[in-house]
């Protein structure tokens, strides 16, 4: 049996022993500082903080006065946040892991609950920022997740994630609702000002880019009125580089291989004795032998697995991000305050992706595949991973895809504070956040080499970065890496795949429009309020995908070279340790001569005679997978709360929290297309209603100790891309449906939660918490039999005499039964102010999460089997830890992230039982020291251990999909406060 080892930073594991050495050191001495706390407590309360220990103090502060249970995170100072990006400042939280795109933090899951399940509110208003990712990391975002790498981190001044739910917080969120504040003016003391610079280095890229922010703020006419405004503009050139496979296939799939001659039965079930492409192509069927029967039937057992499309590649990321906050704040009279908070932000991108490829192994013959691929030699392992293949008449690609990215993200917020009377406060507020995405370029263009004799591929020295054999230079200009045409009239077509030009515009738009009106009445003074208000809000999602049908470049124009159409990638590989020999340099498409020669962004499709200018031959694929992505969602959403909130005692014990209930209705309207008649526009409508109550109770058991409770009922409307009422409808025959389902309930959980909290000294903190989320409605897809007058879909579309009473088999997103998702978490805030000398200086925060659930998941829409597997996106276990040092004029940190392997697809794809993404451990650090008292200079180190993107397919066999890296990133400049 051979061994294989899997290639990690070889930094990885002594940080994370050094870090979990630390973590130990850090917790034993928190015993020690709770006696010199009680020793001394005089001194403590004597100390002065600034800098990172006031904002830990003033954001444990904030958790202590919560009546819910909450984590929050503050800016050290105004436009300085602890992390360059939110997502990665958030997953400092206990629960809180991210997912990246692009080397940069793009998505959060609390407590194992995902994307779709947290809520995002800036100032106060529900938001939804969207932007286009890679394909691995999900695409463009086209659902209800958050994309924070939308607004640079600068731009804000504290983060609140509310783990625990109340009644005057509004709906949506099963996870956690995170609350984005920007600046305001009154939170400032008069005339500030600070300016930021920083270069930010990128070490795979070896590109320095500019990173700069600003805050300017005062207030006039004696305090009455503020103004604010800041900014934050950055540039990032990064290259994305590694292995991948998109996915695994087992060895019956796409018609089976190319078998020996004189090989028609006994073959293995699936396979068939294929006529092999004919012998002009280069392709012949091996000769019938034992060595040629034995590798055939190995591949062809539909245990073993090989990799569809095995490939290396580079991605190169080119990112503008831009973002403004303004603020104006005006106490007209006393007792009124009245605040406008504007927000934008504009993410630019251009993404291009060069991929050295071998495209044959998930392909019929038709397309050049797998029919007509012998198999030489091969070796599997015992879970059926292939581990070594050799393999003759493999179409070899080099394919070049280039994307234009933006998201423009506006949101105005207007708050109305009014004190009526002593006893009442009323609070109004209106606001739209609106966030586009648009692709306006998707175009992929290709260079290809038809049946290729001797491809190898080794992956038994590296399981994520296998040796790859290429029979021929890939850099040679004149080799068979080409554009790759079929004259014009050619029968030889359907035994080969040609060059191929694709182009995929999208775009997506979310606007959230809201009213909020509620009042507060202080019924006993500092006992007793009573809380009641009304909500608004109508979200909108349009989304849209364009494809024009597959273009293939036949021979060349008239006077057009074919060196002029291709240009080289270099220099691939940098600090990998691939395996010896393989390419770190090929032959690419030249997008801009390409583009010009065959004028492809004419918008017309054009033939010709061979040879000539703009000669494109239609292949029979259609842009029918597009049409599912024009859809569209309308939901409006009317309700209210009634809340009480108290301090009281209950047999001397202090108890303090709130009891209400909230009210929501939602009514939604859907449109999509259904594939009949050439794409049929449907619209379809929905509503339903949820009382929602919630308890928070917090008991101050002692001065020092907070034991919390709470208990809810929450929901999460369904995910966007499930409500479209399109899809394909068979009104003869076997009556059915595939699609959609507008008429899906949310998905619905009860959910408890408790801590016990001990500040055992001053900015000092050790809590345990405990949660549980008993999900009582999920969301699956199977097939299901019901009446067409229960689908959601128009009568209209129903031949004449059908009633709708019919009944049709209904492949659908439909709502199911969930589970428990049960968890805890241990957090410690520890300074060590009990050290003697500059050791007082140091502290610690570190925090582990552990969660579990399990949740049946539908195999197949024709099956009854189900797998019981772990919630998408959930980790069993997270930790993170914090060694920090400031002492007023040097401020350090040093912090390591890690987050178990998670699911982001159940079952797997192509008979496979999973897919999903192995373990994280990221390591940032961050030196600033203080020149003068208005000088600062930084040095921050992010993603030091150059943590691979790691994704798999199937539990047992961990089989490769993704393995990239983008690169260490380090940033040094300057920060200057007026």
């Amino acid at each position: 049996m051979q061994t294989r080892q899997r290639h990690t930073p070889p930094r990885l594991s002594k940080l994370n022993a050094c870090l979990l050495a630390g973590s130990s050191l850090l917790i034993a001495s928190a015993a020690q500082a709770q006696q010199t706390a009680k020793s001394e407590p005089a001194a403590l309360d004597q100390v002065v903080v600034t800098g990172l220990r006031a904002s830990l103090e003033s954001a444990l502060r904030t958790k202590r006065d919560d009546s819910g249970i909450v984590d929050v995170i503050k800016a050290e100072d105004m436009g300085k946040f602890p992390d360059t990006n939110l997502a990665e400042s958030l997953q400092r939280v206990p629960g809180v892991v991210i997912d990246r795109d692009a080397g940069e933090g793009r998505s959060i899951t609390v407590r194992g609950l995902g994307q779709d399940f947290t809520r995002v509110r800036i100032n106060g208003v529900e938001a939804l920022a969207t932007t286009g990712g890679t394909d691995s990391s999900g695409g463009a975002n086209r659902s209800r997740g958050f994309d924070f790498n939308v607004f640079a981190a600068d731009l804000f001044s504290s983060l609140t994630v509310r783990k625990s739910s109340s009644a005057d917080v509004d709906e949506g969120s099963l996870g956690a609702t995170v609350d984005l504040q920007t600046a305001r003016p009154f939170d400032l003391k008069g005339f500030t000002a600070a300016v930021s610079l920083k270069g930010v280095y990128n070490d795979l890229s070896g590109k320095t880019n500019p990173k700069a922010s600003f805050l300017l703020s005062n207030t006039f006419a004696d305090n009455k009125v503020g103004v604010l405004l800041s900014g934050a503009s950055s540039k990032r050139q990064l290259l994305e580089e590694g292995f991948s496979t998109v996915r695994w296939d087992n060895g019956t799939s796409s018609g089976g291989w190319c078998p020996p001659q004189g090989i028609t039965t006994g073959l293995p079930a699936g396979s068939t004795a294929t006529t092999c492409g004919p012998a002009a192509q280069g392709v012949t069927r091996l000769p019938n032998t034992p060595e040629n029967i034995a590798a055939f039937n190995a591949a062809s057992k539909a245990e073993n697995f090989h990799p569809r499309l095995p490939r290396y590649g580079r991605l190169t990321h080119d990112q503008d991000r831009l973002g403004l906050t303004g603020a104006i704040q005006v106490k007209p009279a006393e007792g009124t305050l009245l605040t406008l908070d504007m927000l934008y932000s504009k993410l630019k991108a251009t993404r291009q992706e060069d991929f050295l490829e071998a495209i044959s192994f998930s392909r019929t013959l038709s397309q050049g595949g797998k029919p007509q691929t012998s198999v030489l030699a091969t070796e599997y392992g015992p879970n059926g991973e292939l581990l070594y293949g050799k393999y003759n008449g493999v179409d070899i690609r080099s394919e070049s895809r280039f994307d234009e990215l933006s998201t423009t993200f506006t949101q105005p917020t207007l708050t109305l504070e009014q004190d009526i009377g002593d006893s009442l406060k009323l609070t109004a507020r209106v606001g739209r956040a609106t966030s586009k995405f648009s692709n306006p370029i998707q175009t992929t263009t290709t260079l290809d080499a038809a049946n290729v004799n001797g491809y190898e591929i080794d992956f038994r020295a590296n399981d994520r970065a296998p040796s790859i054999t290429y029979p021929f230079s890939p850099t040679d200009p004149n080799g068979p890496l080409k554009i790759l045409g079929v004259p014009v009239g050619s029968s030889s077509i359907t035994n080969f795949t040609p060059s191929e030009i694709r182009i995929r515009p999208q775009g997506a738009t979310n606007i959230n429009d809201i009213a909020h009106l509620d009042l507060a009445w202080e019924l006993i003074p500092d006992r007793l309020t009573l809380k009641g208000g009304a909500d608004y809000k109508k979200f909108s999602f349009t989304t849209f995908e364009s494809r024009r049908t597959v273009e293939t470049m036949n021979t060349l124009p008239a006077g057009v070279s074919q060196a002029s159409l291709v240009t080289a990638l270099n220099g691939f590989g940098k600090g990998q340790s691939l395996p010896a020999g393989t390419a770190t340099a090929w032959l690419i498409p030249d997008l801009n001569a390409i583009a010009a020669a065959y004028d492809i962004y004419c918008n017309c499709l054009k033939t010709g005679a061979a040879g000539g200018p703009g000669d494109f031959t239609l292949t029979s694929i259609t842009n029918g997978n597009a049409r599912g992505n024009n859809r569209a969602v309308v939901e409006t959403d009317t309700g209210g709360f009634l809340q009480a909130d108290f301090n009281t005692s209950l047999a001397g014990v202090p108890l303090r929290g709130n009891a209400g209930v909230r009210y929501v209705k939602t009514k939604m309207t859907a449109d999509g297309y259904l594939a009949t008649a050439g794409g049929t526009a449907v619209t379809a409508e929905n509503s339903y209603s949820d009382v929602l109550p919630a308890v928070n109770v917090a008991a101050t058991l002692s001065k020092d100790l907070i034991l919390r409770g709470a208990v809810a009922k929450v929901m999460s409307r369904p995910q966007l891309g499930n409500l479209s009422p399109g899809g394909t409808l068979n009104t003869t025959g076997t009556l059915s449906y595939t699609g959609g389902n507008p008429l899906l309930k949310p998905f619905r959980a009860t959910t408890y939660d408790t801590s016990l909290e001990w500040y055992h000294a001053k900015n000092a903190f050790v809590g345990l918490g405990l949660f549980q989320k008993n999900i009582k409605t999920y969301i699956q897809t199977l097939r299901t039999n019901v009446p067409y007058s229960q689908t959601g879909l128009p009568m209209a579309l129903l031949p004449p005499g059908f009633t709708g009473e019919e009944v049709f088999q209904v492949s659908a997103p439909i709502n199911t039964d969930g589970g428990k998702l049960s968890g805890y978490e241990l957090n410690v805030q520890q300074p060590f102010s009990f050290l003697p000398g500059w050791g007082k200086n140091f502290g610690a925060l570190l925090n582990y999460t552990y969660v579990k659930s399990k949740i049946q998941y539908v195999v197949s829409p024709t099956s009854n089997t189900t797998i019981t597997d772990d919630l998408i996106n959930l980790s069993p276990k997270s930790y993170n830890a914090t060694l920090y040092y400031d002492d007023g004029t040097l401020s350090a940190r040093l912090s390591g992230s890690q987050r178990s392997s998670y699911l982001t697809r159940v079952p797997g794809q192509n008979n496979n039982d999973v897919e999903g993404k192995n373990k994280t451990f990221n390591v940032d650090f961050s030196i600033s020291y203080k020149v003068t008292p208005q000088l600062d200079v930084t040095l921050e180190g992010v993603n030091l251990t150059n943590q691979p993107n790691d994704q798999f397919i199937s539990r047992a066999r961990d089989s490769v999909v993704v393995n990239n890296v983008t690169g260490r990133e380090y940033l040094i400049g300057l920060r200057y406060k007026f």
